[in-house]
């Protein structure tokens, strides 16, 4: 599954460039985040998750398919998180695209849970970082609005 996701990405990012299959790689994104979000809400039942709940549905989700992230620091205004292992493995190398993935996972679990996202990646394992440190800001304050990134809002 990670080569195919490799591949696929790698083919839309030499074919439509880096911006288009990243926009593509954020649909399929979307989706599953609706799903991943829908299906930790029924197991706790509850409507919506708490930021604590939300942190930690980030770091059990990675674990899940054998990322290895962890909350930084987190509070009102932002959940900060590390990675030392990327779920795909070697195969994210050189395909930052798949990093949208992440951003879109996260985005709209958060801001459908607390409102409003905005998902920095700062570093990443794709890009040749030694590891990936993703803020989420949790509101759309002048640090939010300084960094680079997707903002993501309750539907």
């Amino acid at each position: 599954m990670r080569t195919l996701l490799r591949e696929l990405s790698g083919t839309l990012q030499e074919v439509v460039g880096l911006e288009q299959a990243s926009g593509f790689v954020a649909v399929v994104g979307q989706r599953m985040g609706e799903q991943i979000n829908d299906q930790y809400r029924n197991s706790i039942k509850s409507e919506k998750l708490t930021r604590q709940q939300v942190a930690d549905v980030f770091v059990d989700l990675k674990r899940r398919i054998e990322g290895d992230f962890y909350v930084i620091e987190q509070d009102e205004n932002r959940i900060v998180l590390g990675n030392r292992a990327c779920p795909f493995g070697d195969k994210v190398l050189g395909r930052p695209a798949l990093c949208m993935m992440t951003s879109n996972v996260f985005g709209l679990i958060a801001s459908e849970n607390l409102g409003y996202a905005k998902v920095s990646i700062e570093e990443a394992i794709a890009r040749g970082d030694s590891g990936c440190r993703v803020v989420v800001y949790l509101k759309p304050t002048a640090e939010a609005q300084a960094a680079d990134g997707r903002e993501y809002f309750e539907a």
